[in-house]
């Protein structure tokens, strides 16, 4: 199983880098090469096209929709409807209750209609198999109904945190996994509101207790300096450490 972080920004597109959005590839048995989206926020569809053909994407996995984690399933829709080769398949789109709603009301479509001639909408309801791999939703702590995944391929696991205050979703996220990609919007030290984001100290702890193999920081917003979250986790984490950034690759 490969990652690739397409969009690593928190909470808006930051100079380097999109907002969240990570693309994860696995073969079947038959060689066939799987690809599915875990989220796809603002300024995302533009430099996944980097690193994958947008239409060769098979699913969309949305964790929560504020709209750094959802909307550029805007672009989306018109690339996958006016694409010169022709109006493409409905692919799969996995989110919360609404999400089909809320991506017509972004684009301003009537709701009776949206964008279900692109999407397929469905409302995360326990684990999904889709080729290689299997997607289990777990609810995490928000102020917005938010789905953390762990993805299982090739009996390999990776955990994505979403956005997360210290929960016991994201312990389940975290437990046991080969990697873990857990956000750090906030800095110890600062008045942070609970029940929101996880400081780099709350993303080390969490790797640690659920004895994550390798641990990948992201979704640090602009404001902050990264390596202050990359230090923060290190002190709370033993096993290797990498702060996302746009382009990376990892073999999960």
């Amino acid at each position: 199983m490969r990652l690739t972080v397409v969009g690593c920004a928190g909470s808006y597109p930051g100079p380097e880098s999109a907002a969240s959005c990570y693309l994860v590839a696995a073969e079947d048995g038959d060689g066939r090469t799987w690809r599915i989206l875990l989220d796809l926020g603002s300024g995302a569809l533009g430099p996944l096209q980097k690193y994958a053909d947008p239409l060769a994407v098979d699913a969309v996995f949305i964790s929560h929709l504020h709209a750094d984690h959802c909307l550029d399933l805007c672009g989306y829709h018109v690339l996958r409807r006016y694409h010169p080769a022709g109006a493409q398949p409905r692919i799969p789109v996995w989110g919360p209750v609404g999400t089909a709603q809320r991506m017509a009301q972004a684009y301003g479509l009537p709701e009776a209609v949206g964008m279900n001639d692109e999407f397929a909408f469905y409302e995360h309801a326990g684990t999904v198999r889709l080729g290689p791999f299997d997607v289990e939703p777990v609810p995490v702590r928000h102020p917005i109904p938010t789905f953390g995944f762990r993805v299982t391929a090739g009996g390999r696991t990776l955990g994505y945190s979403a956005d997360t205050g210290p929960c016991e979703g994201l312990d389940r996220v975290a437990d046991g996994v080969d990697l873990l990609l857990a956000e750090a919007a906030f800095q110890s030290g600062e008045d942070n509101p609970p029940d929101l984001h996880l400081t780099g100290a709350d993303c080390g702890r969490a790797a640690t207790r659920g004895g994550a193999e390798r641990l990948v920081v992201t979704h640090v917003p602009a404001w902050y300096d990264a390596a202050v979250a990359l230090a923060e986790a290190k002190a709370e984490f033993t096993g290797p450490i990498d702060l996302a950034v746009a382009g990376a690759e990892y073999l999960v």
